[in-house]
């Protein structure tokens, strides 16, 4: 793929010039990542490097060292991370809305209802819209695992909604502090709804196999203030809604917004539930941490429910740090992740195996990428900044792994799913999804 040119640094620098003001003096960056990051001699990887506040870079890595009883540690090394520093989560909130909406149905405690019942969102004072049926399930019918499997596969945009249907943003936001993550809140809905019409959800049912309602949720509204930290300006200019060109950076400050330190200590807490604080964890069985596993670190082409085309929806699709370049992934690798982009963000957070070398670590980063700093134009720098940057990143991150010295080698038996390639049948595949 191309490299930016001469010019086009040239056009970032000064497209951005007027941000710097915005952007925060203070960030945490200790020596061990700056060593780390200064053995990649990529070009482009170090400019960014040099840039790391016009492109807004945040970076954490996770270092990870096992006792003789297989017990972790997990040490956090930080490059420019700053909560103040505003970037948009994207799709990486569809993370923790999954997990809340299995915890939630698990303390309902009611027979018969599980990930797998059917379930049934009803027209309501919210602007969501009802649905019943699901063509893309093995069923036939929506249902919460089904809805996790397409968040997570290729981050699908619609079950999200769904999730915040459920959970409710009155209940996020409140699971939210209990897990001490003072710097996130979800306000929003992909939907495009003002900060009031997101206040209400619909009414959710869910229905056994003969369509008996086993428990229904009425339509409820969140009265519950919420918190805006950061000043969520992004931009020189952006288009509206009515297409008009706006001189002036969006606002974001009362858009969903993540601390990157919260994004990377929510999978954290999934992957190493030992490792946080009693009570700062997910009250989940055993069976729903399997489950969760295997989907934020399943392909598409594992995958026969929904049926996604893999020529679109490639294996590296949603795995930031191996995406560039290849369509595959590399054998005995597996990425347990949520990636996100939008309005020229990309984030992802990760842990990631390295099962032949037995090497592990953690990886969260949010980078951004648009040169002309226009929003809504259309014009990312994905292709030519951001995904190639991301996966040098990962790049230097897994070499120093598993170049890394370690007293004992993981046992990463927990983390081994039984993955199986898709079933040749005649349904058509999955294309143009929105995501």
């Amino acid at each position: 793929m191309d490299r930016p040119t001469t010019q086009t640094t040239a056009a970032l620098l000064l497209s951005l010039f007027g941000t710097i003001a915005m952007l925060p003096a203070q960030a945490r960056t200790d020596s061990l990542m700056v060593s780390i990051l200064k053995s990649n001699k990529d070009s482009l990887f170090q400019e960014v490097l040099d840039h790391r506040d016009l492109h807004r870079l945040q970076i954490i890595y996770t270092q990870i060292d096992r006792d003789a009883d297989n017990v972790p540690t997990l040490t956090n090394h930080f490059f420019n991370v700053d909560p103040s520093r505003y970037y948009n989560p994207a799709s990486t909130v569809k993370l923790p809305t999954a997990i809340f909406a299995l915890e939630k149905l698990n303390r309902l405690g009611r027979e018969g209802l599980d990930r797998n019942t059917r379930v049934r969102f009803e027209r309501g004072r919210a602007k969501e819209s009802p649905v019943a049926v699901d063509k893309t399930s093995p069923s036939g019918y929506p249902s919460l695992a089904h809805y996790i499997k397409k968040a997570f596969l290729i981050s699908e945009n619609d079950p999200y909604n769904r999730f915040y249907q459920f959970v409710g943003p009155r209940t996020i936001n409140r699971r939210f502090k209990e897990m001490g993550l003072e710097n996130s809140r979800i306000t929003s809905q992909f939907l495009g709804l003002s900060l009031e019409e997101n206040r209400h959800t619909n009414p959710v049912a869910f229905l056994d196999a003969k369509g008996k309602v086993l428990y229904r949720q009425g339509a409820e509204y969140n009265g519950d203030a919420f918190v805006f930290k950061t000043d969520g300006k992004v931009g020189r200019k952006y288009y509206n809604r009515k297409d008009e060109l706006i001189d002036g950076p969006m606002d974001f400050s009362k858009a969903n917004e993540f601390g990157l330190e919260d994004l990377q200590r929510l999978l954290q807490a999934l992957m190493f539930p030992a490792s946080v604080p009693q009570g700062q964890g997910y009250d989940l069985p055993e069976t729903d941490y399997a489950f969760l596993y295997r989907y934020l670190s399943q392909y598409p082409s594992e995958t026969d429910y929904p049926k996604y085309d893999t020529e679109e929806y490639y294996d590296s699709y949603a795995k930031f740090f191996f995406r560039h370049g290849s369509k595959g992934m590399p054998p005995d690798i597996r990425v347990f992740n949520k990636a996100g982009w939008t309005y020229g963000f990309l984030t992802d957070v990760a842990y990631i195996v390295d099962f032949a070398n037995k090497v592990e670590f953690m990886l969260t980063a949010t980078i951004y990428a648009n040169a002309d700093d226009i929003l809504n134009d259309g014009k990312y720098d994905y292709e030519t900044v951001g995904w190639p940057f991301l996966y040098e990143l990962g790049q230097t991150f897994l070499q120093y792994e598993r170049d890394r010295p370690r007293e004992y080698r993981p046992d990463l038996s927990r983390f081994a799913m039984d993955y199986h390639k898709r079933k040749v049948d005649d349904r058509p595949t999955l294309k143009d999804v929105e995501n």
